[in-house]
């Protein structure tokens, strides 16, 4: 056992501890987060705004806040953006997070020198919580593998901008760079596809131990190092690979294939990172639930999903939350976010302590008539009849089909990258309708109402997504492809993919 392997057990142990005293009283925590967070930007102009001097608890919070989007904060984030100081945050941001918006174009997430240190705080506890229940440290003293954006920074009005992925590549701690790749010019180039053949080139005779990334993209590197091996398994290829990092989708639709590239089953953590802040991660391999960080400079409000459309949305505090109910993510951050719908929805696992799922995406849903099918449920009715019948899924997503031909039913179309195609699409496909029917009430009364005919499943040609995300200029880095949509831009253009 190597120094920094002997070292981080008793480190685990201390950290460990800390987090044991917020997680239980995480309540506390979020309301002192509050007032922390409050008191620290009432001299901004936001603050002055909307009368934070005044605001001594969450109910007057409430009153002088609006939950607003990207697009109804950006008067504020381009007074920011243009190098504007004491805006929302006090002084201007260390860093801007550059993502994609679907209806914003490029979005600006500011980091603060507040809300960096979070960032590479909890992507630190949530393997030393690991090491702490586990007892392996095995994977410390190997190489580790972060897939993830270029490194490469570019100015803005003096500030640095990037890819968070890529913001965070340049603050790994000192000790663990000599462990790290790919080397800083690999992990500066911008086409995926080279990028990963680069990879693959560096890391393919190294002792692999670790590796962290989007299940999809992690695949993509697993196939090559595959096929430059002459067709071996990535445990005989990387034979003390001993845990496998993830966060950005939903891992059970990959974990099969995965597995069955790996060869064996492994240890793996699910991370829930946001450039607007680490929102949660995975702190025991016994539970699929994801700590909510409750003491991160970030306070939290949950929107019952139900009521996210309506003109007045009930906003709820941690200590007002019920398990099992969907809930659309709001967040105010110490890097200046007020009232900010970050678009995902979550749901409470527990609450001794407060632990969550990723559901899905309140924009990614499917409503053409009223049923609101949600990315839980379509996944939900994929997966466990594919797992019963064992056939593995690569990629999938959802649209409607309100034209059908020939005067038919409108139906749900589901595009399906297979890893085994089942031999009766046609029964596979019913199954998975009266799954969805179960998960869902609504979709079940439309399908015996016969406003609906059962969903149709499109089986898709090998590599059609990766093939689509490529057209799209999106291959790689943090880019997913939307599980479903209430329209069909994306279906329109996956059609030539179909086998």
């Amino acid at each position: 056992m190597g120094l920094k392997a002997a070292l981080s057990k008793p480190f685990a142990a201390f950290v460990v501890k800390g987090i044991n005293k917020w997680k239980k009283n995480a309540v506390q925590a979020q309301q002192d987060t509050l007032v922390s967070l409050v008191n620290a930007a009432k001299c901004t102009s936001f603050g002055k705004d909307h009368g934070f001097a005044e605001i001594k608890n969450y109910a007057d919070f409430k009153k002088q806040v609006p939950v607003r989007d990207y697009e109804e904060l950006r008067p504020y984030i381009d007074r920011v953006v243009a190098g504007e100081s004491d805006v929302m945050w006090k002084g201007k941001p260390q860093y801007f997070a550059k993502t994609s918006g679907t209806t914003s174009g490029v979005k600006y997430i500011p980091i603060s020198k507040e809300s960096m240190p979070e960032h590479i705080k909890a992507a630190r506890n949530a393997l030393l919580t690991y090491i702490h229940e586990t007892g392996n440290v095995d994977f410390i003293n190997g190489k580790m593998i972060f897939l993830q954006g270029s490194p490469v920074m570019r100015k803005k009005n003096g500030i640095n901008v990037g890819r968070l992925s890529g913001i965070v590549a340049n603050l790994v701690p000192a000790y663990l760079q000599k462990n790290r790749l790919p080397s800083y010019q690999t992990n500066c180039i911008e086409d995926w596809e080279e990028k990963v053949d680069a990879i693959v080139e560096e890391t393919i005779q190294e002792d692999m131990t670790l590796i962290s990334g989007i299940p999809p993209w992690v695949q993509m590197y697993f196939d090559r190092l595959s096929a430059k091996s002459g067709g071996k398994k990535i445990k005989d290829i990387f034979k003390n690979f001993k845990l496998f990092v993830y966060g950005g989708v939903n891992y059970e639709p990959y974990r099969a294939k995965i597995e069955a590239s790996i060869g064996r089953k492994i240890d793996t953590i699910e991370t829930y990172p946001a450039s607007e802040g680490f929102i949660a991660y995975q702190d025991s391999q016994q539970d699929k639930g994801l700590l909510l960080l409750a003491k991160a400079g970030i306070f939290y409000e949950f929107i019952p999903a139900e009521d996210f459309y309506t003109d007045n949305p009930r906003r709820l505090s941690l200590g007002e939350v019920e398990l099992e109910h969907n809930y659309v993510l709001v967040m105010n951050t110490n890097a200046g976010l007020w009232g900010y719908v970050i678009g995902d929805t979550v749901k409470f696992v527990s609450k001794d302590p407060y632990k969550i799922l990723v559901t899905g995406r309140i924009k990614h849903f499917i409503s053409a008539f009223g049923e609101h099918v949600i990315g839980e449920e379509v996944e939900h009715a994929l997966l466990s009849v594919a797992n019963e019948a064992g056939i593995g899924i690569t990629e999938f997503t959802v649209a409607p089909q309100v034209n059908a031909p020939d005067g038919e039913l409108p139906y749900h179309e589901w595009f399906v990258e297979f890893a085994e195609v089942p031999e009766d699409l046609v029964a596979f496909s019913k199954k998975v309708d009266e799954a969805l029917q179960k998960k869902n009430i609504y979709y079940f009364d439309l399908i015996e109402g016969k406003i609906l005919q059962p969903l149709v499943i499109r089986s898709m040609q090998k590599d059609a997504f990766v093939s689509y995300m490529r057209s799209q200029g999106k291959l790689g880095g943090q880019n997913k492809v939307p599980r479903l949509a209430n329209d069909r831009k994306i279906a329109d253009d996956l059609t030539s993919f179909i086998n």
